[in-house]
């Protein structure tokens, strides 16, 4: 039987415990996040997103903490030495590290000075020692001097002696929780340069000589010397005053003055014992807890960024140009229609000769009339500029807008196994540029299909757990999906992937039914599709959208086990359920309090007829066109007090990085994001906002652009 943690995480969260119990039964059914957060508001008493994930995340640690908890008892129970009292100690542990603290003088070990010197039969003296009840050292220690057991001298039996104490103490689970306590708050992470390596790593030049408080240092600071001691640049360690640590541990080992023999042996094995056994261990969990809380920050600000990428505004079913700029390669052009299907490809020089020049103008223009272009997206890499002016140049209609779309990302769909399996015959050129129109018509779509540490919008992804890393970026791009809702009929199968309940086999099996019986007509008859049975059909229903169905329901968020109810509304009011979604003043004679049951409650009866206001709405912002300042081309186009207008392509813990149109993004730091104290950047910009900025500062030879969002 499960133990029950419901009480537990809900006084974590501060909810009630009912509401933390129904979530972890539907979390213990197969439910995901986004259906228990979005279908199950009554069962868990309206616990959002967050809060359900929290939920599932703490679960898994909890009952980790349990299977680590039985295997420590198992072990102790099997070595003979579990008692009553140990056994409640180790059922009283609330956290990993008190755990194994407990378990320390239980835990098989290797050979150490101390097991050697048991060996030899020293343990009954280290006993007399550590009491500290005054006895005469020497000679106790003369009575285990033995040549057979290689006991030489009184000096070797004594070391010997302190050596067997000195582990006692490190084993000793509240010193260690005193000196835990003492790395968490006063830690110092000190790092410097290893000897001849100044100049191979000028890249961490700011921690050659350099220490900071543990518990505050930022994220980002702590994975760079992280990484600067990985590649063998910078030697670090993260201490804390070794006086502070010597006195906690003799405060409590040594009962007596140091003239009395025995408690000065105590006192220098407790330092012993501190800077060879205690200091070595809490360094590395202080190491580890620090990784931990850097890798959760920088995370965090990967899934604030990975979420404002995806929830970037779509422009919708366009006829769409997509141009990869290029230089010596040229310029590779595909026109797509409104379903991003690929039209046509070709290439364009637009550096080369002027009678060349026309002749790629004539064929732009040619391609927009033939394919009814409406739209020119132009990737923000090599050339983009050079390709924009080029392009705004040659007579096109007006109604054609172009606009800059963000290639960070192509090149690595263009080449990966999903973009090979779309276009099998196609070089990786016509791909990127594929993935660029795409990508304007529908990011979320498209970047689905991209690894999301690929995107290019996090701080030290590389650095950080990669298991922990991949869980919340899946988590964030599931979040969005769901949120968004995925046309059956047209998605791709990476994008269907991840929706609730379905992940890549049953989304393959989708589209091997849509390919072979041809579009879906209603939502129940994706329960036909072999592998989807219904429960997986219970997950997936209410975020998959048929847009053209027979049900005018199937194209909103109305999942189907509530369609009786909106049936019943519609019949009351004596009208059809198209007629509820298109007349405001029907949808306001609805009085939900009358369709109340004993699992739909009002929050999902309120969000129905939300719904049905506004069925199957995208919750993204609206799409808008923007443009560079024109003339502003290159870095060396720039200069202090220049006015611009950007486009944010990262935000990190120190700032915001912008791509002002001239190929190298400058930052904003975070004193220079708003006029007022800004803590955490996601508090003010978000990714893939316009912004307006000044230039402060242009470093030419590495590079850099420090610019302000200050009002100047």
């Amino acid at each position: 039987m499960q133990k029950d943690y419901s009480h537990d995480i809900a006084r974590e969260l501060n909810v009630k415990p009912p509401q933390v119990a129904a979530t972890i039964s539907l979390l213990d059914e197969g439910s995901t996040v986004p259906f228990i957060s979005r279908y199950r508001k009554e069962a868990t008493g309206n616990l959002d997103e967050v809060a359900v994930t929290t939920v599932r995340d703490r679960l898994a640690q909890l009952r980790e903490l349990d299977k680590r908890r039985e295997t420590i008892l198992k072990s102790i129970k099997d070595q003979g030495k579990l008692t009553d009292k140990l056994k409640e100690k180790i059922l009283a542990a609330q956290t990993l590290a008190v755990l194994e603290d407990i378990y320390l003088p239980y835990k098989p070990k290797r050979r150490t000075r101390a097991t050697v010197a048991k060996e030899k039969g020293l343990e009954p003296l280290a006993k007399a020692i550590f009491a500290q009840q005054g006895i005469a050292v020497e000679s106790e220690a003369q009575k285990y001097v033995d040549e057979k057991k290689k006991v030489a001298d009184v000096k070797a039996a004594l070391q010997g002696a302190k050596d067997i104490i000195a582990e006692w103490i490190n084993e000793n689970a509240p010193v260690r929780a005193q000196l835990r306590e003492l790395f968490r708050e006063s830690a110092v992470i000190t790092s410097k340069v290893n000897k001849g390596k100044e100049e191979e790593g000028q890249k961490f030049k700011d921690y050659f000589q350099w220490n900071e408080l543990g518990k505050t240092a930022p994220s980002h600071r702590i994975l760079a010397v992280r990484r600067g001691e990985k590649e063998k640049i910078l030697s670090v360690r993260i201490l804390p005053s070794e006086e502070k640590a010597l006195t906690i541990v003799e405060d409590m080992f040594v009962k007596g003055p140091l003239t009395q023999d025995d408690c000065r042996l105590v006192q220098e094995a407790a330092a012993d014992s501190y800077k060879r056994l205690l200091s070595m261990s809490l360094e590395t969990e202080i190491r580890l807890e620090l990784k931990k809380r850097a890798d959760l920050e920088a995370i965090e600000i990967f899934n604030n960024n990975l979420r404002q990428l995806l929830m970037a505004p779509s422009l919708g079913q366009k006829r769409v140009m997509a141009i990869d700029p290029g230089y010596r390669t040229g310029c590779k052009v595909v026109c797509l229609d409104d379903q991003g299907q690929l039209l046509i490809n070709d290439t364009i020089y637009v550096t080369a000769a002027p009678a060349k020049l026309e002749g790629a103008a004539a064929k732009i223009r040619d391609l927009c009339a033939r394919y009814a272009i409406e739209v020119i997206a132009i990737g923000n890499g090599t050339a983009s500029r050079e390709t924009e002016t080029f392009i705004k140049s040659i007579g096109l209609p007006s109604e054609i807008f172009v606009t800059m779309v963000s290639e960070s990302g192509a090149s690595v769909y263009s080449a990966s196994e999903a973009a090979r399996e779309e276009f099998p015959d196609y070089d990786v050129t016509v791909r990127g540029a594929v993935s660029i129109g795409r990508r304007l018509m529908d990011p979320l779509a498209e970047l689905v299909k991209i690894d999301s540490k690929s995107i290019g919008v996090g701080q030290y992804q590389h650095d950080v757990d990669q298991t922990l890393l991949k869980r919340n970026l899946d988590d964030v791009v599931i979040s969005c999906v769901n949120q968004v809702g995925v046309e059956v009929n047209t998605a791709s199968k990476q994008l269907l992937t991840y929706v609730s309940g379905l992940g890549p086999t049953r989304a393959q099996a989708i589209i091997d039914h849509r390919n072979a019986y041809g579009a879906f007509k209603a939502r129940t008859q994706i329960v036909d599709v072999p592998g989807l049975g219904q429960k997986a059909f219970e997950q997936a229903a209410g975020f998959l959208r048929i847009h053209d169905g027979e049900n005018p329901l199937d194209r909103s968020a109305v999942h189907p086990e509530a369609y009786p109810i909106v049936e019943r509304i519609s019949q009351d009011l004596q009208c059809q359920i198209i007629d509820l979604m298109k007349n405001e003043a029907l949808r306001q004679r609805i009085d939900l309090q009358k369709y109340v049951t004993e699992t739909i409650g009002m929050p999902t009866l309120v969000d129905i007829k939300t719904e049905l206001a506004k069925p199957g709405r995208d919750p993204r912002p609206p799409f808008e066109i923007f443009t560079f300042k024109e003339g502003v081309n290159t870095i060396d186009d720039l200069a202090p007090g220049m006015k611009l207008t950007g486009v944010i392509t990262n935000i990190t813990a120190f700032g915001a990085f912008v791509d002002i149109g001239v190929h190298h993004d400058g930052l904003v730091h975070i004193s220079q994001l708003s006029d007022k104290f800004v803590k955490n950047p996601h508090d003010v910009v978000k990714v893939h906002q316009k912004i307006e900025v000044t230039v402060l500062e242009i470093d030419l030879p590495r590079k850099r652009i420090a610019l302000t969002a200050k009002r100047q």
